[in-house]
């Protein structure tokens, strides 16, 4: 099963969002949920390593 990080950033913006006060519960959970989404961003758009594949050249160089 592979992990939906859509659905969990669009869920901790929502989180971060309903944690307004100032007061220190408040803004520690804030700085956390905003490392939570930074990483969760960064496994979203990571990519997998390509296969690549090599081609024979020709000896002889084009102009």
């Amino acid at each position: 099963m592979q992990s939906d990080y859509v659905a969990a950033r669009i869920h901790l913006e929502r989180a971060l969002k309903q944690l307004q006060g100032e007061d220190k519960v408040s803004v520690r959970a804030r700085e956390a949920l905003d490392l939570l989404i930074e990483a969760v961003v960064v496994a979203q758009h990571r990519r997998k390593p390509a296969n690549v594949v090599w081609l024979p050249t020709s000896r002889k160089t084009r102009r």
